[in-house]
């Protein structure tokens, strides 16, 4: 998909928080209070972008906690908000980080880590856009390897399926005659046999990972770019099939048709309007403990993470990035700690709680079924690769999110997790058997579920280990 010039998709004009709810519900079932949440949040940066300029800077995003057991859509639903908006987005676990001098991530990395994957979703943006033309500029590179451009005698270049390199005269034809027909033989795939002696760039530096220590990233990068610079890659010869090399010149042509000035500033202007960052566990990070002394603390990582959040101006090697307008949305299962166990100064960057609710059986039915790539769906086009028909009863569905919900009670509960691991058992000795089954119809009823899992869910020590 073409990027908006804007910081903002166009299609986000046109979806109002009702709208946008419902593109979610194609993904994820139920905890309608969660994608209401987003949705408004959402829906708020389009509002902002239409405020003036001194008005706007004020407005700044009200961040988002999501409580709720694992398993239940918090990480999906802020995932798929993210696609929606085609914004950076970019999943941590807050129980990475440490604090600063200490071995372990620092949380600056987590904006240098999105401004890189917004580079990233630019620069793809800023190819699709010159591909057309990098196909023609990299089809006339290969035609002039294939029939080298000279003023002696023409010959046709290139190697046959031996290796050796063959001589065909042109005879009396033209040398753009001959270029056209090469051309039109090229186009209709009557050269992929072919290979052709091809000069590539080495990858690879003259220096390694220095460090996996807090704040040694940026540092590691920066000497990457200088000594890339210093010691330019060296040019290699290799023989490729035609189909690769086209392949690899198209590519090499997108590369020279873009700026990558623009890309940045782009991306970084993406970052600071539009970026989302999904805090995951949180909650391992809550607590504030009274011990004196050189360890690492949860509270320490807090108050790391509290001017990121807050908003301040981060380094990386595409400039320094604003974070005041990125969106935080957090999550953990708060089984220990609670949301007030955050120190106050961070709560009160986290203005919107939520709650989500744990799964019932008739949402586990439903994520089973309804979801565009839902598990039942999955695994019928899985046996469908190998001639096997696979026939889903309601009854059958029914027993399959009756034991997941009865598995989950008993043991820890883990969502709709569970479903992939009750699914995988159910349908072991089908998924190894398959190739021998061809064109068989196999139907899974309650009694077909109940045969399979009743030893199983029985036992409840071997129900923890194998579900």
């Amino acid at each position: 998909m073409a990027s908006d010039p804007k910081t903002r998709p166009r299609s986000l004009d046109r979806l109002t928080p009702r709208q946008i709810v419902e593109e979610l519900d194609r993904y994820v079932i139920g905890q309608r209070d969660a994608k209401r949440m987003v949705a408004i949040a959402l829906r708020n940066r389009w509002r902002r972008q239409q405020l003036s300029a001194e008005l706007r800077d004020e407005v700044i995003p009200k961040n988002i906690i999501m409580i709720g057991p694992t398993g239940v859509g918090k990480t999906e639903i802020a995932r798929r908000l993210a696609k929606l908006a085609q914004a950076p987005f970019l999943k941590v676990e807050a129980s990475k980080f440490t604090e600063v001098g200490y071995v372990g991530r620092d949380v600056e990395s987590i904006i240098r880590d999105l401004t890189e994957l917004a580079v990233g979703m630019v620069k793809t943006a800023h190819v699709e856009q010159v591909e057309q033309k990098a196909e023609q500029l990299g089809e006339e590179r290969l035609l002039d390897l294939l029939l080298p451009p000279t003023s002696q005698k023409p010959t046709l270049g290139g190697f046959d399926d031996t290796g050796a390199e063959p001589s065909t005269p042109i005879g009396s034809e033209s040398h753009e005659a001959t270029r056209s027909k090469l051309r039109l033989q090229l186009r209709e795939g009557k050269l992929d046999h072919r290979s052709i002696e091809l000069e590539v760039k080495e990858r690879g530096l003259p220096i390694g990972v220095i460090s996996n220590v807090g704040g040694m990233e940026e540092l590691e990068s920066g000497l990457r770019d200088m000594l890339g610079g210093l010691f330019p890659g060296k040019k290699k010869k290799r023989i490729m099939k035609v189909p690769e090399a086209l392949k690899h010149l198209t590519q090499d042509e997108a590369q020279k048709l873009i700026d990558m000035d623009e890309v940045i500033r782009e991306a970084v202007t993406k970052v600071e309007e539009a970026g989302i960052v999904f805090l995951d566990e949180i909650d391992k990070i809550a607590g504030r403990e009274k011990s004196i002394g050189p360890d690492v603390s949860r509270e320490g990582v807090q108050r790391d993470l509290l001017p990121i959040v807050e908003g301040s101006t981060v380094n990386t090697k595409y400039g320094p990035i604003r974070t005041d307008h990125v969106l935080f949305i957090a999550a953990g299962a708060f089984h220990v700690a609670k949301p007030s166990d955050l120190i106050p100064e961070l709560q009160g960057r986290f203005p919107i709680r939520v709650e989500l609710e744990a799964l019932t059986k008739e949402d586990l039915i439903r994520i089973l079924t309804e979801p565009r790539g839902a598990l039942v769906r999955q695994y019928q086009a899985l046996l469908e690769t190998e001639g096997v028909a696979l026939d889903f009863t309601r009854d059958g569905l029914e027993e399959i999110a009756a034991t997941a919900a009865q598995v989950n009670d008993r043991t820890e509960n883990i969502g709709a997790r569970r479903l992939f691991t009750i699914m995988e058992r159910l349908l072991e000795q089908i998924l190894f058997e398959a190739p021998e089954m061809t064109d068989q119809k196999i139907l899974v009823d309650a009694q077909y579920v109940k045969d399979r899992l009743r030893a199983i869910v029985k036992d409840e020590d071997l129900s923890r280990f194998i579900l």
